[in-house]
């Protein structure tokens, strides 16, 4: 018997505490992925006012999964289980929901059984790095009716949920174009991969059915990020927050057509994944560009441009800026912020009580993974994408 199975079995039994009577309506939820991302999600859990904890992890390289363990019983009270196959953590018993902060290319199969294994989860974005997948998953949470959240959080940011009401309200009038940027100057997503030991890794978990080819590669696991066979790149891994907005804002969930370009133009250290990267996506009667570089930190720009004015996104103003309309905005002004907006993990754990729909529906996540899938396929090809909604395929 492997020691990753010993500690499974041994460890089980904690996790299983909390469900003795007396803890009964206490949310229960396995954390599949316990790097940053895991990290920051076990502090949403705490911080969320609601009567929930983690009760098992999961994660291939043992360091991020005893590191993340001992968090889990300082922070809760219990040793969660362990263990570095995500599906024990799906059979058992006492585990009501999941929260997949693992890479990007294994969301789509990890959410699938996990509705199928009658959890909730919280899936982070992006929904999906291929649109067969994307699909494949959203197929699966319509079929079971299980409560998921994606991780796309400005759904719940009041300054976004404050511009998503002004553009649908008409305050900036006929939204035509939007422009999306981030600039950074940095080698982003590389990281130290040199203190990781093979046998401190399940490899075949990792390698996710085949997914990803050869032997044990320590930066494959550290610096997934950078590789096509583990993400689709830019537009997975940034974009997807930026134009979710539009599918949001628009309340128009798919475009057209997608046309993109990029690729390595200064960080040439292996990494086959764009570091410049241009995208336009055109909706109806809207047409919205994104952009983003590791090559020089120009800033951001998130603005919406409409016929009574511009929406500034980032800075939560409107002003009638370039607009001629006699009934144009006439003086610049701030938008006014909803109060009480529940956090995204508090959404998603009040919703598996209630059994409603998050803020970030799987509708939003098939949304934008059918976008950003459109993008890099335009990106690979060279060529214009589209999508049928009716038969739900790129062409």
């Amino acid at each position: 018997m492997s020691a990753t199975r010993r500690t499974f079995l041994m460890t089980t039994a904690a996790g299983a505490a909390l469900a003795q009577p007396g803890a009964n309506d206490r949310i229960r939820l396995g954390l599949i992925g316990c790097g940053g991302r895991g990290r920051d999600l076990l502090k949403m859990v705490a911080a969320s006012g609601e009567n929930a904890a983690i009760t098992a992890v999961c994660d291939v390289w043992r360091v991020n999964r005893e590191a993340m363990a001992a968090e889990v019983e300082k922070t809760f009270g219990r040793a969660p289980a362990q263990t570095t196959r995500y599906q024990e953590v799906l059979a058992m018993k006492d585990v009501d929901g999941v929260l997949i902060a693992t890479p990007d290319f294994t969301h789509p199969k990890i959410l699938a059984d996990a509705v199928e294994a009658g959890k909730d989860a919280y899936v982070e974005k992006p929904f999906a790095t291929t649109f067969e997948e994307a699909r494949m998953a959203y197929d699966a949470v319509k079929r079971t009716g299980r409560v998921v959240q994606v991780g796309t959080q400005r759904r719940s940011e009041d300054k976004f949920i404050a511009a998503a009401e002004a553009v649908q309200k008409g305050v900036i009038g006929k939204v035509t174009r939007v422009s999306m940027e981030y600039h950074f100057f940095e080698p982003r997503w590389r990281r130290d991969y040199h203190m990781v030991k093979a046998e401190d890794v399940d490899w075949e978990a990792f390698r996710f059915g085949g997914r990803i080819q050869g032997g044990f590669d320590p930066r494959k696991l550290r610096e997934w990020q950078l590789f096509r066979d583990t993400t689709n790149g830019i537009p997975g891994l940034w974009m997807t927050h930026l134009i979710d907005l539009a599918a949001w804002y628009l309340n128009d969930p798919y475009p057209k057509g997608a046309m993109a370009m990029g690729g390595v133009y200064l960080w040439k250290d292996g990494r086959q994944t764009s570091d410049v990267f241009q995208a336009m996506l055109e909706y109806t009667d809207c047409l919205v560009t994104f952009a983003m570089s590791l090559t020089n930190s120009a800033g951001g720009r998130n603005l919406w441009f409409g016929t009574k004015g511009v929406l500034d996104a980032e800075a939560n103003r409107v002003s009638g800026e370039g607009s001629r309309d006699p009934d144009r905005i006439m003086q610049p002004y701030t938008l006014p912020r909803p109060a009480g907006v529940e956090s995204h993990m508090a959404n998603f754990l009040r919703c598996m009580r209630s059994r409603t729909t998050p803020r970030a529906s799987v509708e939003a996540g098939y949304a934008h993974a059918v976008a950003t899938c459109m993008a890099a396929a335009s990106l690979e090809s060279g060529r214009r994408v589209g999508y049928d909604p009716v038969k739900r395929e790129l062409v």
